[in-house]
């Protein structure tokens, strides 16, 4: 028999119930509100200058840039290492620097880091708030959402750290446990409970995640594995592991347009900075360590924060499920599911407690790719929503209370929420300096002078620190191997000491600018027409990677002299020169795009499908 068409399904098997029009809408007004409390701040006083700042920013300028010049999926950062160049756009994924530099087009670019934060806390908001109506009523599970974005981990990333792509975990994560932990229809066989309309957005969760952020994609890939695989157990069903693999599949391929050329393409680059570097190392941070090298103690002002932030994460779960039990507020034995649901979710505080101390070294040793998120403390972002639903859940008043008692806790949330911002606004904001705030970062950026770059992004046997500032975009030499740049005049080199190149030098033999017009340089293009006095090699101020092809008179340069600073010296002959250097598309890019194509192809199969099956379901 069909169902009446008055007729509203529940809103979810764990919490039978039904929406009325105006909390449709209240619920997620209350959670931007949230959202813009907590960058209040920022509002004031303009965007947080945190670790990340810099890199995000210029990275937004960057791809602006590309796309002012019809590259709609960039590959090199023209700007990094002082206008030589990096290949960033290959291995950094492109959710973040996209919608920033999609931002820069809409509002001024001292807004831009406020409005990212701002969606970025919203989402995050938002996500629990719908993972949360899984298993509790409108308003509780709005306190959820308003708890996750207050959340001392949420605000010390978008604050201290400013890491934009990280800050996306607290939207991508408790989206992946709702589409993951879902059944819509416990009595259908095991295909139609993993395809009941879960699979399609689970897919488009994981491309999104491994868009995002590579040390967050390693995260949900083991959540999702671990998660399926308990329930899975649990139900002592193979439900929850044929949803996982058909997601995960299907995502993985959405997002190897990016993946497959940034694994590929690792061999290229010193991509083993990230994880090698003391500062980055696993069991340099766990929970309050200290370390005795100077090397590692700024590290560690940093490590007890965060620290602190993980203790009163945890404490504020375990308390919560406490208060859960002694209320009776789990779901009796004959909803199975629901208690599986809470089992699985009361389970993320203690696994992610344990994998903080060097008792928990021998899992990150063992799970391939565990080390590269580099900290276990980033594990935070997949308590974060967890941590807020048994928040809500403990706190707020059973159904019979009374109007005062919710109001009290509506009161008491609401302080500790601005008391949050405040403190965030206190303890967490990074004030701009002179050289790094958005006007001068911008004016830096116009002058073509270019800012440092990314250790792990360098060629194989090259070495950043000595790439100089000023140089010229072609400069002729003998030698290939001629150092081009000096530290400083008497020859001290400090730490922080940067090569300076200039014509007073006598480095250079001749310099040459590029060519002007249609063939005038640009990101991924660089054109030279020149006529040196002699035969040499021409250092170009363009770091060398495989992806360029190099012409001389229309002829492919097939290999160039290697230089400790990673530019490429072409040699060239005495004579006209017509000097041109290209990106192009490599195998594994080309394979990336049609495996996306074919991902998106998969998308919509499994649309349609879970489409056909939802309808046969309410008929």
């Amino acid at each position: 028999m069909s169902m009446q068409a008055n007729q509203v399904p529940p809103v979810s098997i764990l919490r039978p119930g039904k929406y009325t029009h105006l909390r449709r809408y209240l619920g997620p007004v209350i959670v931007l509100l949230a959202a813009l409390v907590a960058i209040a701040p920022q509002l004031l006083h303009g965007p947080s200058c945190g670790h990340d700042f810099n890199f995000h920013l210029v990275s937004w300028f960057d791809a602006l840039n590309s796309w002012r010049h019809g590259l709609l999926y960039p590959h090199w950062a023209a700007s990094a290492n002082y206008g030589a160049g990096e290949p960033r756009f290959v291995f950094y994924p492109p959710l973040t620097w996209m919608l920033g530099a999609s931002l820069g087009l809409l509002l001024p670019w001292s807004l831009v880091p406020v409005a990212l934060t701002f969606l970025l806390l919203a989402a995050t908001g938002l996500a629990t708030r719908a993972l949360a109506r899984q298993a509790l009523a409108d308003a509780p599970a709005t306190l959820a959402g308003c708890a996750s974005i207050f959340s001392g981990y949420a605000l010390f990333t978008a604050y201290e750290r400013s890491a934009f792509a990280e800050l996306a975990g607290g939207f991508w994560i408790p989206l992946l446990l709702l589409f993951m932990l879902r059944d819509r229809n416990p009595e259908a066989s095991a295909v139609k409970r993993a395809l009941d309309g879960s699979a399609a957005p689970l897919a488009l969760v994981v491309a999104g995640v491994w868009l995002s952020n590579v040390p967050l994609g390693v995260m949900a890939f083991y959540l999702l594995a671990a998660g399926s695989l308990a329930l899975a157990l649990l139900q002592r069903a193979w439900w929850p592991l044929l949803r996982a693999a058909v997601g995960a599949g299907v995502g993985l391929a959405l997002a190897a347009i990016y993946l497959l050329p940034a694994a590929w393409q690792q061999h290229w680059v010193d991509i083993r900075q990230a994880t090698e570097d003391p500062g980055l190392m696993i069991q340099n941070s766990w929970l309050f360590a200290r370390h005795a090298e100077p090397l590692l103690q700024l590290h560690d002002v940093e490590l007890r924060r965060v620290s602190t932030i993980a203790v009163i994460m945890v404490a504020v779960s375990l308390a919560s499920l406490l208060v859960i039990w002694w209320r009776g507020i789990l779901p009796p034995k004959s909803r199975s599911h629901a208690r599986r649901w809470w089992s699985l979710l009361a389970a993320i505080p203690f696994v992610v407690l344990f994998l903080q101390f060097p008792l928990s070294q021998p899992v990150w040793n063992l799970l391939p790719r565990f080390r590269f998120l580099q900290f276990p403390w980033r594990l935070l972002v997949v308590l974060d929503a967890p941590m807020a639903i048994l928040f809500a859940a403990a706190l707020w008043p059973r159904k019979p209370a009374r109007r005062y008692s919710r109001a009290a806790v509506i009161a008491i949330c609401a302080a500790t929420f601005l008391a949050a911002a405040a403190f965030a606004g206190k303890s967490f904001f990074q004030p701009c300096d002179d050289e790094d705030n958005v006007p001068a970062m911008a004016a830096v950026y116009n002058t073509g002078a270019g800012f440092e770059g990314v250790g792990e992004y360098e060629p194989p046997g090259a070495d950043n620190s000595l790439l100089p500032t000023g140089l010229p975009v072609a400069c002729l030499i003998a030698d290939p191997s001629v150092v081009l740049g000096k530290v400083t005049e008497d020859g001290v080199v400090t730490e922080d000491s940067v090569p300076a190149w200039s014509v007073e030098q006598g480095s250079c033999l001749a310099t040459f600018a590029a060519a002007t017009g249609p063939d005038a340089a640009r990101p991924e293009h660089l054109r030279l027409i020149a006529a040196p006095f002699r035969a040499g090699f021409m250092v170009l101020r363009l770091r060398s990677y495989p992806a360029w092809a190099v012409r001389v008179n229309g002829q492919p340069v097939a290999s160039l002299p290697h230089r400790d600073d990673g530019l490429m010296a072409v040699p060239v002959p005495a004579g006209p020169v017509d000097l041109s250097v290209d990106w192009t598309t490599t195998p594994d890019s080309l394979v990336g795009r049609w495996l996306s194509v074919l991902g998106v192809l998969l998308l919509t199969a499994l649309c349609l499908l879970e489409q056909k099956r939802s309808h046969a379901r309410l008929s």
